[in-house]
């Protein structure tokens, strides 16, 4: 069976976005040099490249998220994020709306349906890994159905305060492993531990 992967940025005190979807503080001034952009890019192609098919919220997908990917894939060759953006576009999305039956987007299909049940069913068919990059209120909805196989959040050494959070009650997971960048991020891997156990 297929598993349904999760990469998102989080800060120290547990937020994915500001409160009103800031993310200005993934690139803090100061924070980033070259071999931490290299090996970002380079573990998030990685983690692209073991998958054939991503998951959207629809206010991510309507959010430019595709027109902004594919526009680094067409135009901007010399733009480190290119190897990203070409499978970013290249590949299989599925946005999740229970109001739009399409949207623009290379290779982007809308899903009405029921959100368990529709993610099941792809987990099942044929093919590599299924990757979701978000929002905030579509991933934690996936969280809270145990539908995410496997954890990857890159943990960015600043604290907003206040802010978006994708857990709503109590999960425990298992670390399975940790990078930790000069810039302060730190890469954790997680998976979750068996609801029962």
């Amino acid at each position: 069976m297929r598993k349904l992967k999760l990469q998102m940025q989080i800060t120290l005190d547990g937020f994915v976005a500001g409160p009103n979807g800031e993310n200005d503080w993934v690139f803090l001034p100061g924070k980033q040099d070259l071999e931490v952009l290299q090996k970002t890019i380079g573990f998030g192609v990685e983690l692209a490249a073991s998958c054939d098919t991503f998951l959207l919220g629809r206010k991510l997908a309507a959010a430019e998220f595709c027109k902004y990917w594919e526009n680094v894939a067409d135009n901007q060759h010399d733009n480190p994020w290119h190897p990203l953006a070409q499978l970013i576009t290249d590949h299989r999305k599925i946005a999740f709306s229970r109001t739009e039956t399409t949207l623009p987007g290379r290779n982007l299909e809308v899903e009405n349906g029921d959100l368990a049940t529709a993610v099941q069913a792809l987990k099942e068919q044929p093919g590599k890994d299924i990757l979701v990059y978000g929002g905030a209120d579509f991933v934690s909805s996936l969280i809270s159905l145990n539908l995410i196989d496997e954890y990857y959040m890159i943990v960015n050494p600043v604290a907003i305060g206040a802010g978006l959070s994708i857990f709503k009650e109590r999960k425990i997971l298992n670390l399975e492993s940790s990078i930790a960048y000069k810039s302060g991020k730190v890469l954790n891997k997680y998976v979750p531990v068996p609801v029962g156990s």
